[in-house]
């Protein structure tokens, strides 16, 4: 009887211990843009399953959220500060600007300091507010030029062409055989943005664009109403597939994978899963339009996918110190799948990064200039004022003095 009793004592003891133990062990929420079929879910997956096996006593609930409804709602956070989740996904930028402005993002300098070596102080620049550090950058990524050479091929080239002379005859060379050009995304705007803006790049040159987009000079620009001509005449031609309007951007990936057109302009983001499909592909940049104001080797894009902590967390420092691990991680397994180029410096193998990765990687260290993204650069109202224009652009509602007349008038 005594060794039954004791040995119940025991157990209860040991269930006492468990439940304490289950009580005390801290929940961390996270909120960001890895749903079921975004390319970095798998990194997100791995990361934080890596993370909470380091550190059993935290729990990290995260949710995922579609790109244009995540902007949304992240935004309406803003006006209710304690709505925000300890640590959020976020453009850098003037997006993640408007939050360190209002105070809601936490200042991460200390919290940076154990991970300076293995985190290069430049890819902070983008989420560094009047020398304070309040981003957490992920992975770096810049506007490609998808081709199918396989398609290509069918239309007599062998080269993704590299002026745009050229790639308008090997627009209408596809065209006459059957193959339609290009592939975008109008239901998403962002999507469209992907291809305006690497034309307005190599029309005005990227000190220009970089200009506008801070509202340090005029959107009306003569040389940015040629570049929506330009677009616009692609379009009227028939280079763009005419359902576009109401196509996602997964549908249009898809679409370009199962070989329904013959180039994807869109995130180097996409490199794994171009990579990985059955099928000839190449990486590229879009032509240049003005050589006198232009080269090749200006990209759209740049340290972009953050991470960020709430200053309203109730585990300010605890979130700030898990959101640098979750962001080294989370940059690991997304590059190692072909989802970005790394802002954090590999220090494991990276034999097996995928080719078109690395082709990225070539573009990039040979770029001579970059604009960051359109719609991270500018703050959340003028950045949403700007991609109605581009919405009437692809739609083909305004023509390029429009475009320019109505954007200098509404943001300057």
């Amino acid at each position: 009887m005594k060794k039954f009793v004791a040995l119940a004592l025991a157990a209860i003891m040991l269930l006492s211990m468990v439940s304490v133990i289950a009580e005390e062990k801290t929940t961390l929420t996270l909120w960001c843009i890895a749903t079921e079929s975004d390319a970095n879910r798998p990194g997100y997956e791995k990361a934080i399953a890596e993370f909470e096996a380091a550190h059993p006593d935290i729990e990290i609930k995260w949710e995922a959220f579609e790109n244009n409804s995540y902007k949304t709602k992240i935004k309406s956070a803003m006006s209710d500060p304690d709505s925000l989740p300890d640590i959020f996904f976020t453009w850098a930028g003037a997006f993640l600007g408007d939050f360190a402005d209002m105070g809601t993002a936490y200042c991460v300098d200390e919290a940076y300091k154990p991970f300076a070596a293995e985190l290069p102080e430049v890819m902070l620049q983008n989420s560094t507010y009047d020398g304070k550090h309040y981003g957490i950058p992920l992975t770096y990524n810049i506007v490609t030029l998808f081709a199918n050479m396989d398609l290509l091929a069918k239309a007599g080239w062998d080269h993704v062409p590299q002026t745009y002379e050229d790639l308008i005859a090997c627009c209408d060379a596809l065209v006459a055989a059957g193959i339609t050009p290009f592939g975008c995304a109008g239901k998403e705007t962002w999507c469209v943005t992907e291809y305006l803006e690497p034309i307005i790049e190599k029309t005005i040159g990227y000190e220009a664009l970089n200009e506008v987009f801070a509202g340090k000079a005029t959107w009306n620009n003569e040389g940015i109403a040629t570049a929506v001509g330009t677009f616009q005449d692609m379009i009227n031609k028939g280079y763009f597939d005419p359902n576009g309007m109401a196509l996602g951007n997964d549908e249009v990936k898809a679409n370009f994978i199962a070989g329904k057109y013959a180039f994807y302009q869109n995130g180097s983001w996409n490199c794994g899963e171009v990579n990985d499909a059955e099928g000839n592909f190449q990486v590229a940049l879009f032509p240049v339009m003005d050589a006198e104001k232009a080269t090749y080797g200006q990209v759209i894009g740049g340290p972009s996918d953050t991470l960020a902590v709430s200053s309203h967390s109730k585990n300010v420092e605890l979130a700030a110190q898990a959101a640098f691990e979750l962001g080294r991680a989370i940059c690991h397994y997304c590059y190692l799948a072909g989802s970005g180029l790394p802002a954090w410096t590999p220090d494991y193998d990276t034999s097996a990064v995928k080719p078109l990765v690395a082709d990225v990687a070539n573009i990039v260290a040979a770029a001579d200039g970059m604009v960051l993204f359109g719609d991270t650069a500018m703050s959340a109202d003028p950045a949403n004022t700007y991609l109605d224009y581009v919405s009437q652009v692809y739609g083909c509602a305004i023509d390029g003095a429009g475009f320019i007349e109505g954007l200098a008038g509404d943001l300057q």
